[in-house]
């Protein structure tokens, strides 16, 4: 008998609409695994569906707030359903990008200085020399996040607006020049290395998610020791926040001549997206792993307790 799974997915967060499209490929490339399918667009009423529906493994396609933050991680422990990606703990740390740097520094992987700051500090003065960047504290898919250049005589304003879904506090972080390169873990395995490029100011959500947003070369175009390099504090950090699954680790890296250059890790994602624009599955593919193979991993992966 086919195991059942349910695919979570939509969800309440600002990452809805990426997170349909996740849900949806997951769940056409499981049916063709041979798994019973079922998907849920999850709402308020998420505990008695999977109370009703009764699955064997729940795959989750969330992404961002209650999907990503370890909150539908304790709701599916308490369920005693396994689940997939990482556990309560890892997905909250994870998703707070100001404890995960903590971390990540405590662990020797290299971080760009920032401060937590109010949206009214923010708007008021440069709390940072610029160029800088403003990102929410716990979202993901690039959401919300501005580009402070050198040249800017005000910060960004856009913060006070009433339709501000962002968090009262954010985090101010100095901007790396340079490249934009991320790698995948699979298991305890650090998989490829890829780069986006972009004609944008940098890699928001329209360059994510828009068709010809960006381009990805595959593998980065960086030298051995880099890439080697990369594909170790991917792992590590994985590691330091106790992922399990598959996670997404992104970084910055300024060629300014030295070994290693300036190489900082920015975040890790462990609800990377699994749309058909989204660099897991083809980090993956490179690496022999075809996106069916990818997706059954993961829900062979799945368990309680991680």
């Amino acid at each position: 008998m086919a195991k059942k799974v349910a695919v979570l997915k939509g969800g309440l967060s600002v990452e809805r609409e990426v997170s349909l499209d996740s849900g949806a490929a997951c769940a056409d490339a499981l049916r063709q695994a041979g798994y019973d399918v079922v998907e849920i667009d999850v709402g308020r009423d998420i505990s008695q569906k999977l109370t009703d529906i009764k699955p064997d493994v729940v795959f989750n396609a969330l992404h961002g707030r209650y999907g990503e933050d370890g909150i539908i991680q304790g709701l599916l422990e308490i369920l005693e359903i396994p689940y997939t990606h990482s556990g309560v703990l890892s997905s909250a740390l994870a998703m707070d990008k100001h404890q995960s740097k903590i971390l990540f520094k405590a662990n020797g992987i290299p971080v760009a200085d920032h401060i937590i700051a109010t949206r009214g500090e923010i708007a008021s003065k440069h709390i940072m020399k610029p160029p800088y960047v403003i990102k929410p504290v716990a979202e993901g898919s690039s959401v919300g996040i501005f580009l402070v250049k050198s040249e800017a005589d005000l910060p960004i304003q856009e913060i006070l607006s009433a339709e501000w879904r962002g968090g009262e506090e954010l985090m101010v972080e100095r901007f790396i020049a340079g490249r934009e390169l991320t790698c995948a873990v699979m298991g305890n395995v650090a998989l490829g290395v890829i780069e986006i490029t972009t004609d944008l100011h940098f890699y928001n959500y329209e360059a994510k998610y828009e068709e010809n947003g960006s381009k990805h070369l595959l593998p980065a175009p960086v030298s051995q020791k880099i890439y080697e390099k990369i594909q170790q504090l991917s792992l590590k950090a994985h590691e330091a926040l106790g992922c399990k699954g598959v996670t997404r680790a992104d970084f910055r890296f300024h060629d300014v001549g030295n070994d290693y250059g300036e190489l900082v890790c920015l975040e890790i994602n462990t609800q990377p997206g699994m749309t058909k624009t989204s660099l897991v599955p083809e980090i993956a593919a490179h690496c022999g792993h075809d996106f069916v193979e990818l997706v059954s991993w993961i829900v062979e992966d799945a368990s309680c307790n991680r």
